[in-house]
């Protein structure tokens, strides 16, 4: 392999992602070195968004022809990956013809091969699978960023995640886009601010989300991911809570299936087919329902009702029965699997129930939860195209509830601004697409978001986002894969906080907050009371650093009130 350097030639790329012909080129040199690398598609005319090729594809091919007249041993190593930013075209500079040429009518060759059978290769992927990467989401409700054994629960030990965790990335600065369910699972799913969808807190019965100058629903015009994929020829599914509208007495909000999904199974905070619990004290007594008002929307024959320790059986169930029927189709899969286990109400079986505290019942949900999630893991490990071609990202909404889960050294929990309420437990594994370096990897220096989900997966499946659609998130997608320890963020996250989650009367908690690099900011809409840390050297936000650092305070004070002017105004923000 050469090592370090460039090839001697240049890749010429056509403009369309179906390459079916060539309208504009843009050429860039491809390495072997093992950094990532940038190839650019289409997104426009002169511009370009994200495409896939596969450097192991393309050696694949060479090695049938040997047109360009390389030896094996100079071809892209089958391990490098190819990943990219959008950028505008350059002219393409002739420079040695007769490398250039053998070496596009390779590359055509290559591409040609994958277009003939409907794929698109992922971004960065090393697998040899043909068809685009599957994509799991896995997030868990209220889960604390120390909740799991892998994160330092010592009071509980979740093996099954735990090797999810040392066989992938383990992610430490990762943070949710919202400290509070509906607006974290908005973000995810548009890649864009919550806000801008007025959804900033949890979507419940008709008056209050009025009250709260809020949405009813997430619009299904919004730009959502499962749409994107399933334009691009994915299989889709949700699986698990919703919470994006179908909840209480709003029962004439769009049906799941509505955002691209093919296929949904949700709880009480959706409509369409719906798993509901009972909840079994496992005492003797009868079950009680718990359907806040779901069982009086939609169509009832649609709802079925379990104990509440299996109603994560039944979501991972019918998420099981959709990779099947893709498999069987020859479709790559997107899915969601939106547990609402660690959430109360708290029910784990019988023997799980302790001494039937708080705490204990949490404990007890969530080894059940994480020994019932061994079910899907091990069909993917047991399966060497699903093992070689998927990746499942695993994380919680928001932090943990207070007395409840936990955050270990972080200060406060759910629904606030501080560490507790926002920065959550990342799991990335792919046994087939992640860097080798990568697994078993502890990353404590990346810091990114939920909202950066949307733009990172695209580039990783090689979709483009529609025309004129501007995602807030950023493309971490080398950083997911293990390609790169860290990047730098072109802008800092931003919060601000549910209208309904003021704290105290004596002591409110902040209302907007940002992350830049070491620094964490908070402070008041009118910019009083504020608050600056080293979150390096001070994770618990015990030492207010802002009389120290005035410059900072008033550069982030202005930013904040900068990206806060852009947002819909909610009832939480005085007039």
């Amino acid at each position: 392999m050469i090592g370090g350097g460039a090839l001697p030639c240049l890749i010429a790329v056509p403009r369309r992602i179906n390459w079916t012909f060539v309208e504009t080129f843009v050429a860039l040199p491809l390495t072997s070195s093992g950094s990532t690398e940038s190839i650019p598609s289409p997104g426009g005319r002169g511009d370009f968004g994200t495409v896939s090729i596969r450097a192991s594809t393309l050696a694949a091919h060479c090695s049938l022809c040997y047109t360009c007249g390389l030896t094996e041993e100079q071809y892209p190593p089958a391990t490098s990956s190819i990943s990219a930013q959008p950028i505008r075209a350059q002219p393409i500079v002739p420079m040695k013809i007769t490398i250039i040429f053998p070496f596009v009518l390779c590359l055509f060759l290559a591409i040609g091969t994958n277009s003939a059978s409907g794929t698109n290769n992922a971004v960065g992927a090393t697998s040899s699978a043909s068809l685009p990467p599957n994509i799991i989401l896995i997030i868990i409700d209220d889960l604390g960023w120390q909740c799991l054994s892998a994160f330092g629960n010592e009071d509980a030990q979740t093996p099954v995640l735990d090797r999810l965790a040392a066989e992938g990335t383990v992610f430490t600065n990762f943070y949710t886009t919202s400290p509070i369910c509906s607006p974290a699972r908005t973000a995810v799913t548009v890649g864009q601010y919550p806000y801008r969808w007025r959804i900033t807190s949890f979507l419940a019965e008709r008056q209050l989300n009025e009250r709260r100058g809020m949405a009813q629903w997430l619009d299904p015009s919004a730009p959502t991911l499962p749409r994107m994929l399933q334009d691009a020829g994915y299989a889709t599914g949700h699986f698990g809570k919703w919470h994006l509208g179908g909840q209480r007495d709003v029962g004439e909000a769009p049906l799941i299936t509505e955002y691209g999904f093919d296929v949904s199974l949700t709880n009480f905070e959706g409509l369409g087919p719906r798993v509901l619990p009972l909840l079994n004290r496992f005492d003797g007594t009868e079950p009680r329902r718990y359907s806040l008002g779901s069982d009086r929307l939609g169509h009832p024959d649609e709802i079925t009702w379990v104990d509440r320790n299996m109603v994560t059986p039944a979501f991972i169930d019918a998420a099981l029965e959709l990779i099947k029927q893709a498999q069987a189709d020859g479709k790559p899969f997107y899915l969601n699997l939106w547990l609402d286990d660690v959430h109360t109400p708290l029910y784990p079986s019988a023997e799980l129930r302790g001494d039937g505290s708080k705490r204990a019942l949490y404990l007890g949900v969530l080894v059940e939860m994480d020994s019932q999630l061994a079910v899907l893991f091990d069909f993917i490990r047991g399966d060497e195209t699903l093992r070689n071609n998927t990746l499942i990202l695993f994380t919680s909404d928001n932090g943990h509830e207070h007395g409840a889960g936990s955050g270990g050294p972080l200060r406060e929990s759910k629904g606030t601004l501080y560490e507790g309420g926002v920065r959550v437990p990342l799991i990335v594994w792919g046994d087939g697409l992640l860097a080798p370096e990568a697994k078993g990897r502890r990353n404590d220096t990346a810091i990114f978001q939920g909202l950066d989900f949307v733009p990172s997966l695209l580039t990783i499946t090689g979709v483009a986002p529609p025309p004129g659609v501007m995602l807030d998130g950023e493309d971490f997608s080398a950083v997911l894969l293990g390609n790169a320890i860290t990047q730098e963020r072109q802008a800092p996250i931003f919060w601000r906080r549910p209208p309904d989650r003021p704290g105290p009367a004596n002591n409110r908690w902040p209302d907007l907050a940002l992350r830049d690099g070491a620094w964490k900011f908070l402070m008041q809409f009118d910019g009083s009371r504020p608050q600056l840390y080293n979150l390096d050297t001070d994770i618990s936000e015990s030492q207010n650093l802002a009389s120290q650092h005035p410059d900072l305070v008033t550069k982030y004070r202005n930013l904040l009130n900068e990206w806060n002017a852009t947002m819909p105004r909610d009832a939480g923000q005085p007039e």
